[in-house]
């Protein structure tokens, strides 16, 4: 082999690489760079930190849930377009939900994924299952949440946040 072959073969090998490399950072960039499931939620969900954008999408409150055993949900803002069609969508959760302020001010702190067609799952990991009669009213249920915006220290998909509380939620 001569050394312009040899300079060519180098160059087209270059190349090639610089394409694989180049696509992988593609690939990576269109998903966010994300790797865990909170943190595509986060990436997929960010336009809800503005609370008026969720209301704008047909999302509306339901009073702050708390736990008997401490902690709290928050404000659920809950989309009945998309809990009556049973489709689970990491774009478009079913409710969104907030942590009230002393200044009014509604904090995104996490989403909740619903669905009465079960067992489901979003990718690989399995929702939490209610029964009825349940403090919702509704009939039996499969959910997820997904604290992608505020630690949960029981987990970034139990239910309930230790650290979360309805103090401020004044009738929301």
């Amino acid at each position: 082999m001569n050394v312009v072959s040899r300079s060519s073969l180098a160059l087209v090998t270059l190349l090639a690489m610089g394409s694989a490399v180049l696509a992988i950072c593609s690939a990576a960039a269109s998903s966010g760079g994300v790797k865990t499931l909170a943190d595509r939620v986060r990436f997929e969900n960010h336009r809800f930190k503005d609370v008026a954008v969720a209301v704008s999408e047909g999302y509306a409150p339901i009073p702050c849930a708390s736990g008997i055993d401490g902690g709290a949900m928050g404000v659920h803002y809950v989309n009945a377009a998309l809990l009556g069609a049973d489709v689970v969508d990491i774009s478009r959760p079913q409710a969104v939900m907030y942590e009230p302020a002393s200044d009014g001010k509604m904090t995104l702190i996490a989403v909740e994924y619903i669905t009465s067609k079960g067992p489901a799952s979003l990718e690989g990991q399995l929702f939490n299952f209610t029964g009825t009669p349940n403090r919702y009213g509704l009939g039996p249920f499969y959910q997820l949440h997904v604290w992608a915006w505020k630690d949960n220290p029981r987990g970034v998909f139990a239910d309930m946040n230790p650290t979360v509380s309805c103090e401020h939620a004044h009738g929301r």
